[in-house]
């Protein structure tokens, strides 16, 4: 485990005070979820990118040929 030293605005530090008590957590457990949670963003918009670009246009299409042209079951559609 790491030990990190942050500055942030006293606004910053009252409100993740005050959500930390409200779930329950420690104010570090708070900084160490808000902290694992942006890295998986940052690492999923990284895969994405990724996948994208080796994607192929063309073998997706042939793909989505095989999907029938049928209306949507009722549980599977948009509300009006």
């Amino acid at each position: 485990m790491s030990t990190v030293s942050i500055s942030i605005p006293d606004s910053v530090k009252r409100n993740v005070e005050r959500l930390a008590a409200k779930d329950g957590i420690s104010v570090d457990q708070f900084y160490a979820t808000a902290a694992a949670e942006k890295l998986s963003a940052l690492e999923t918009a990284d895969y994405i990118a990724q996948r994208a670009a080796r994607a192929d246009r063309e073998a997706f299409l042939r793909v989505m040929e095989k999907v029938p042209d049928a209306a949507p079951e009722e549980w599977d559609r948009l509300p009006q």
